[in-house]
């Protein structure tokens, strides 16, 4: 095994692929197509040549970060690749964050991100969602 990083998004196909292997919800390759450019700070993490775990920030670049897709390849799982996804982000988000950014992210496990120093918000507040049908 050969892990490697790159400090960039995987290609629209192979991250619509990840979400899927990691039990993530599907996303379109249309959205991805035009979502992904517009990523703050990617990570991809291969082994040789295939994406085996990825992660992003996105946000306006100063007053709010949302950390977001953060997936690793089932097979690859328990093998610390999504701690080393999450130091790559939390060094990036260390060196640009200002006084006041907020860091946000909705987490499916929050376990882990609490091991990593992330913490629930609720009681304080809470996390919401909306979900917007395609106009047809």
């Amino acid at each position: 095994m050969t892990l490697k990083h790159e400090e960039k998004v995987p290609s629209p196909e192979e991250y619509c692929d990840m979400r899927v292997k990691a039990g993530l919800s599907p996303k379109s390759l249309e959205a991805a197509m035009i979502g992904l450019p517009n990523t703050l700070y990617g990570i991809s993490i291969r082994d040789d040549e295939v994406l085996i775990g990825m992660g992003r920030v996105v946000g306006d670049g100063a007053c709010n970060f949302e950390v977001v897709d953060v997936a690793v390849d089932p097979s690859y799982q328990g093998q610390g690749v999504g701690r080393k996804i999450m130091e790559y982000i939390d060094n990036y988000l260390s060196s640009v964050a200002l006084p006041g950014s907020y860091v946000s992210m909705i987490a499916d496990e929050p376990i882990f991100y609490e091991k990593l120093g992330y913490r629930l918000v609720s009681p304080a507040s809470q996390g919401m969602t909306k979900k917007f049908n395609p106009h047809t």
